[in-house]
């Protein structure tokens, strides 16, 4: 599966350790991640993280035009609502990318949980008939 990470300036942290935690199952499928993020996760786990442009550079777009193109199995994006951000328009569209193309999305941690597990479990593989006639994901 492809798995997009993505996290507002707050919620880093919190991706790094989610990642940590779940780096056994991490490590089983092909993450990529917006910029900063990417770079954290990789440098905190070892995994592979392909790495985009940071959010407020076009991160978040170029990982919504891989949703559009189902190129994205899951996204993983722990938001800070509190917190307003200027790309805010990109982070609205790769909520609204998500929900048009049955994309699995967790904005926090507790959600982010219930869908590594499930994962894990085999509950998200609905997602490979997808990718029977799309081109698949090159890092």
């Amino acid at each position: 599966m492809n798995i997009a990470l993505t996290a507002n300036d707050a919620k880093k942290e919190l991706m790094v350790q989610f990642c940590i935690a779940y780096c056994g199952i991490l490590s089983k499928h092909h993450l990529c991640a917006t910029g900063t993020t990417g770079k954290l996760v990789a440098e905190a786990t070892g995994l592979d993280v392909q790495r985009f442009l940071t959010g407020s550079q076009g991160g978040d777009q170029q990982i919504g035009a891989r949703i559009t193109y189902n190129e994205i199995d899951m996204v993983l994006f722990f938001r800070d609502p509190l917190t307003p951000v200027s790309h805010d328009v990109d982070v609205m569209s790769l909520l609204r990318l998500c929900d048009i193309n049955n994309i699995p999305m967790a904005t926090n941690v507790a959600t982010a949980e219930m869908l590594i597990l499930g994962l894990e479990r085999g509950d998200l593989d609905w997602r490979n008939i997808v990718h029977t006639n799309s081109t698949p994901f090159n890092p």
